[in-house]
């Protein structure tokens, strides 16, 4: 199986501030255990190119990360790029848009 793209996003709910830098941070953190990985933060979510189980194990431990910080309830978004006929890459679908333009 090929790598996929994965857009997540991991909000925590009901948190003493507006503030969630803090918790992206941390979040981004446990990514740093996941070598094998290629993400990209963006001002909204996070892009992550890999192996889907790879990924989905990732997305779980980022998931956790909010909890282990106190917070009581998080909402967390994935979605998934897995395209079988060829290989993908967050590189090479910016440059097939930047072909067209």
């Amino acid at each position: 199986m090929g790598k996929i793209i994965a857009e997540v996003t991991v909000v925590p709910l009901g948190t003493a501030s507006t503030s969630l830098s803090v918790y992206v941070a941390e979040v981004e953190k446990v990514l740093r255990e996941f070598p094998g990985l290629k993400s990209l933060l963006t001002p909204m979510s996070t892009i992550l190119e890999g192996e889907l189980a790879e990924v989905l194990t990732a997305v779980q431990a980022m998931h956790e990360a909010p909890f282990r910080m106190g917070a009581l309830r998080v909402s967390t978004t994935l979605r998934i790029d897995d395209r079988r006929d060829r290989e993908i890459t967050m590189e090479g679908k910016l440059a097939a848009v930047k072909r067209k333009m």
